[in-house]
């Protein structure tokens, strides 16, 4: 089953102290670009994200960010000394001249600056198992990402295989009406003759107006290669993996056998079914950039 290249995965996680959430996002992209967002400290999750999207992924651009926060209270304190005794001696004039009372131990505490959250110095190996934990929550944000482009890919399948049915429909039709250029070429050369024997023409340029005509008459090469090309379409589409870039090519040479069938036909007939084909090629091209 063909994939898309939208979606959304998120995973959250807890150890110790420690909480953090995980979320994983992409959009289409001509090749694979893996964005990365982290807390500090914890460089090698980075790597984790880019081998997880490498993995499962082969197109679109994906973002990918953690955010993680300690526990309030889980690391050490420290009273910062030098500020304290900066607002000591502020205000001890005030209270040497009884303008104010002596501060209280809960009121200097309460002042800014004066308690620090002091720098916890972690154990490496606990921070290592800290940033494995994390890279699990990572795989499984990514998987939750990689199952959404999945559904994605589910309703594409039933729009292109729609789209791909009515260009052979319209094939067949193009087919049925082009039995008729033969006969509507003839006509024009019979008429196209009449002009050039009244201007005395030669014979060698009477064979090319011939030849001219007998090859825009031929639209059989044309309609061959769009039943060609509406085969492959549907085997891309029974094929699991990324097949984004084959459909995208595929849509190329559809258009370019519409364009010649719509300048080599000889009735407005055949000319309406050609612009009919080349639209629903263009919904189909529109809808192959989500095809990973």
């Amino acid at each position: 089953m063909i994939s898309g290249m939208t979606g959304f995965g998120r995973a959250e996680g807890a150890q110790g102290d420690w909480s953090w959430a995980v979320e994983a996002r992409s959009v289409n992209g001509r090749n694979l670009e893996v964005r990365f967002r982290g807390p500090p400290g914890f460089e090698g999750l980075e790597r984790a994200a880019r081998e997880g999207a490498q993995g499962r992924f082969l197109r679109g651009q994906l973002t990918v960010g953690v955010q993680a926060k300690r526990a309030e209270g889980a690391g050490a304190v420290r009273i910062n000394v030098e500020q304290l005794e900066r607002y000591l001696a502020a205000g001890a004039p005030y209270v040497q001249t009884g303008l104010a009372a002596p501060p209280r131990l809960d009121g200097l505490l309460a002042l800014r600056g004066v308690v620090e959250q002091a720098d916890a110095v972690e154990d490496p190996e606990a921070m290592a198992a800290l940033e494995a934990a994390m890279a699990v929550s990572m795989g499984a944000a990514l998987d939750g990402l990689a199952a959404d482009r999945a559904e994605e890919g589910r309703a594409l399948a039933g729009v292109l295989d729609g789209l791909v049915a009515r260009i052979g429909e319209l094939t067949a039709k193009a087919s049925s009406l082009a039995e008729g250029q033969p006969a509507i070429i003839k006509a024009r050369f019979e008429k196209r003759l009449t002009e050039l024997a009244s201007e005395a023409a030669s014979e060698e340029r009477i064979l090319q107006e011939a030849a001219a005509m007998a090859v825009k008459a031929d639209v059989q090469e044309e309609l061959d290669r769009l039943r060609g090309h509406v085969d492959a379409a549907r085997g891309l589409l029974a094929t699991d993996g990324g097949v984004g870039r084959k459909l995208d090519f595929l849509t190329q040479e559809f258009m370019r056998e519409a364009n010649t069938l719509c300048s080599k036909s000889a009735s407005g007939a055949l000319t309406a079914v050609g612009l009919d084909l080349k639209a629903t090629i263009e919904q189909f091209r529109e809808q192959v950039q989500n095809v990973e």
